[in-house]
Formats: structure tokens, C-alpha cells, sequence
């Protein structure tokens, strides 16, 4: 039996998760993006009699004439192994193993070239950054309910990834424009902290190669441009250190890496 998690009490699986996730982020991007509309266009709104009640202004009408448009991002993250298990689990079914999804933080700078002529809507994305990451995996002998019977495995990383991005944007419609994203990103583990080696034997491989892919909203301010974006990342490599001295490596034959996360991206 797996072990227990909220998401299996409330009867969430993996596509449901993705679908709530979506659902908050429109919750999110609709209100901010009324605020964005309601100084979209230079246009005068008018009342009766043609009264001039209020002009709008259209930020940053320049922003699409410009090829290059540097930034930063933040990066608010849940994060977890998919896990595989073994022959030997199969078997022997000696233990249960269950991946918890866990959160991390990113930060970054991101370089957005255009591809064509000003109205062109692709963009290329290079977007160099930083994760703090740590994933765990629980292991629980079977038949033992005790919660004090539960083993944590933890695998604690530092990540420098480098995320190459093709953006597809739909005309921008006053001071908003909606898009989609999708690309491939390599990634380097600069450290890996295990606060207890004798206890943590699970370990990860030090690079791996992600597939990602998201939708955002651009929002145009006066000074700068704000776009909410959620990505969803699929991990292409088997991370699993091999070896065969601790129970939870061989319960395990594949260990590959799923993250959401939502971006604050912040342009000029």
C-alpha cells in the first residue's frame, strides 16, 4: 500500500493537480490583467452628452520595435521524483516507496530575441538560472501503519540550469498579449547537501536534460513589462545512482524529475 499524502485523501491525482494549478493561475491572471486593461489603448472613454471621463494610454508603445529585451525572473516551484520500481521491490515487496512533491525557489535572468520583423510572434528565450531544489522519497515497511516506520530519502541540490525557449505570442491587444512557450533545458547540479549521509542513501546524477513547456500573459506598465507564466517541466534522464548496499536504491529503477512552476518574469 502507498503511503498515505493529502492529495491521496482528497482523491488528486497527477492531471487533476495540473488542472487546479491552471485554474489558480487564471484566477490570478484575470484580476491583473483587468488592472492592465483598464489603461490600455489612447482612447477616451466618454459619458453622456460626450463628456471626456477618462483617457487611456497605451504603455510602452515602442516595446515590439526592439529585437532584444533583457530581464530576471523568480521561480515558485513543486517538485518530485518520478520513481520506477525495481525487480527486486517487485519481488521481495518488502517496503513501499512514495515520491513527495516538494517546493523550491529559482531566480534568473532571462534574454528574449525576436525572430523577424516586428510583428513576428516568435520570440527565442534564453533564460540562465539558478534552483534550490530538494525532493524526497518516502519508504515505509510494509505492513507497518506506524507513522514512526516511515524513512525519508532526500536528495538536496543546487541547480544552474540553462533553459532554451521558443515563444509564440498573440497580438497585443492593448496592454496585454497572451503566449506559449516550449524548449529544452540542460542543467548542472553545482552541489549536492546531504545533511545526513548515513541516513539519506539515495543520490541523483549531477546534470540532466528537462522538456518544457507553459503558457503566460505579458502585462505592459508604464516602466516595464510583468508576465505571469506557468511551466510545466519533464525530466528526459534516468537520475538514479545505481548500487545495491542500502534497500531504498535497489527498491528503486528509475528516478526522473517533474516540476511546475510559476514565473514572475520582469522585462524592459
Amino acid at each position: 500500500m502507498a503511503t498515505t499524502h493529502i492529495r491521496y485523501q482528497l482523491h488528486l491525482h497527477g492531471a487533476q493537480i495540473k488542472r487546479m494549478a491552471l485554474l489558480g493561475l487564471l484566477g490570478l491572471l484575470v484580476p491583473t490583467a483587468a488592472m492592465a486593461q483598464r489603461k490600455a489603448s489612447s482612447k477616451a472613454t466618454r459619458g453622456k452628452g460626450g463628456t471626456v471621463k477618462s483617457i487611456t494610454v497605451k504603455n510602452l508603445p515602442a516595446y515590439d520595435e526592439r529585437w532584444f529585451h533583457p530581464g530576471m525572473y523568480i521561480g515558485f516551484s513543486g517538485s518530485r521524483f518520478i520513481i520506477e520500481q525495481s525487480q527486486t521491490y517487485i519481488n521481495n515487496q518488502n517496503i513501499t516507496a512514495n515520491s513527495v512533491v516538494s517546493p523550491s525557489l529559482g531566480v534568473g535572468f532571462i534574454g528574449d530575441a525576436r525572430l523577424g520583423a516586428p510583428e513576428s510572434p516568435f520570440v527565442l528565450r534564453f533564460a540562465p538560472g539558478v534552483t534550490f531544489l530538494t525532493r524526497r522519497v518516502e519508504f515505509r515497511p510494509r505492513g507497518y501503519p506506524n507513522p514512526d516506520s516511515i524513512v525519508t530519502q532526500e536528495v538536496t541540490s543546487t541547480v544552474i540550469q540553462f533553459p532554451v525557449l521558443l515563444k509564440y505570442q498573440s497580438d497585443r491587444r492593448r496592454n496585454s498579449r497572451v503566449y506559449m512557450i516550449a524548449g529544452l533545458s540542460p542543467s548542472l547540479t553545482a552541489s549536492n547537501r546531504r545533511s545526513d549521509p548515513l541516513r539519506n542513501q539515495l543520490r541523483a546524477l549531477d546534470s540532466d536534460l528537462t522538456v518544457e513547456y507553459g503558457v503566460g500573459l505579458d502585462l505592459f506598465y508604464p516602466l516595464f513589462k510583468l508576465a505571469p507564466e506557468l511551466r510545466f517541466s519533464h525530466g528526459l534522464r534516468n537520475l538514479l545512482v545505481a548500487g545495491d548496499k542500502d534497500v531504498f536504491t535497489r527498491s528503486l529503477q528509475s528516478m526522473s524529475t517533474n516540476t511546475v512552476t510559476l514565473y514572475i518574469n520582469i522585462q524592459n
